[in-house]
């Protein structure tokens, strides 16, 4: 009987490993491959709108629509943008003030309404705490367009129709969304900074303004950030409820730019992205505390 030698034995070793190591880098390295050409397709596909956007408001009038389509605009038209801040169908200063108004108005209204209302979930016992919590958490299944004709009868009844009350005051009664995310952010904040506050005497406004809402930053960043983007951009709302275009905001504003007789789709992407900006800058200028907002409400609630 012959015994194999090492060498025969060993040989096939090395490329066992080979192939496990390559097994493994496969492994480790495809999925994150995928996921970012994925989210780069993604990036693209929504980028590119936004970019002829930009590209458009550029433009001369002449060359809006020419085929093929120019990405480069000949001349460069600069003046777009001043010529459509004062164009006739856009009077910025009045709309802007407006949007303004609106939006600032609103977000706090429902800020300050939803912090109350998710504190008094979240750390105040009351009996039926949890009827009301789920009833609130109901209403967000109720479809908009079912409620629609419902609050425009009763806006109309109190004589609202026509100004910004239908708009803003609702908002002082808190949003459900906003109630629950503030609520599970308060449910992972420690009880012994509440319990001790109690003990040294301090009533719940006390405790809710001087240990709560510190606390709670990130998540009230976010309510902030969701409920202006949602005002600046609103336009089913005012078109309802707004019957006089002195009072209209950006969005309609746009809307009513567009609907005159001579379209200047030049000036109207200049406006456009004129309106956009603002949102924009919030948006980067809040990217850190809106992030920290929702991971924190992600994870701990």
């Amino acid at each position: 009987m012959t015994v194999p030698s090492l060498a025969t034995t060993a040989a096939p070793v090395p490329y066992a490993r080979r192939g496990s190591r390559w097994a493994k880098f496969l492994r480790h390295f495809v999925p994150p491959l995928i996921s970012y050409i994925l989210l780069i397709a993604v990036g693209i596909m929504f980028f590119v709108p936004f970019l002829w956007l930009i590209i458009t408001s550029l433009k001369p009038a002449d060359q809006v629509f020419t085929i093929p389509l120019t990405w480069i605009p000949h001349p460069i038209m600069w003046r777009n943008y001043p010529d459509s801040l004062h164009h006739s169908g856009f009077p910025f200063v009045r709309l802007l003030r407006n949007s303004l108004n609106y939006a600032v108005l609103s977000t706090i209204g429902v800020t300050v309404a939803s912090a109350l209302a998710a504190y008094s979930f979240a750390r105040i016992p009351f009996r039926g705490r949890e009827i009301w919590f789920a009833i609130t958490l109901g209403t967000m299944m109720i479809p908009g367009v079912v409620t629609m004709i419902p609050t425009y009868l009763i806006f109309k009844w109190l004589n609202w129709v026509g100004s910004y009350k239908p708009l803003i005051i609702p908002s002082f009664g808190g949003g459900a969304f906003y109630i629950f995310m503030l609520r599970q952010f308060m449910m992972t904040l420690p009880w012994d900074l509440s319990d001790a506050a109690r003990v040294d005497g301090a009533s719940e406004a006390h405790i809710l303004l001087r240990i709560m809402l510190p606390l709670m930053r990130p998540a009230l960043m976010v309510v902030v950030i969701f409920n202006f983007m949602g005002c600046w951009n609103d336009f089913m709302g005012p078109v309802i409820y707004l019957n006089n275009t002195d009072l209209y905001p950006l969005s309609l504003g746009l809307y009513a730019f567009l609907n005159r007789g001579n379209r200047a789709w030049h000036l109207l992407m200049a406006a456009s992205l004129i309106v956009t900006l603002p949102i924009i800058i919030i948006f980067f200028l809040a990217q850190r505390q809106f992030i920290e907002g929702i991971t924190m409400t992600g994870i701990k609630g």
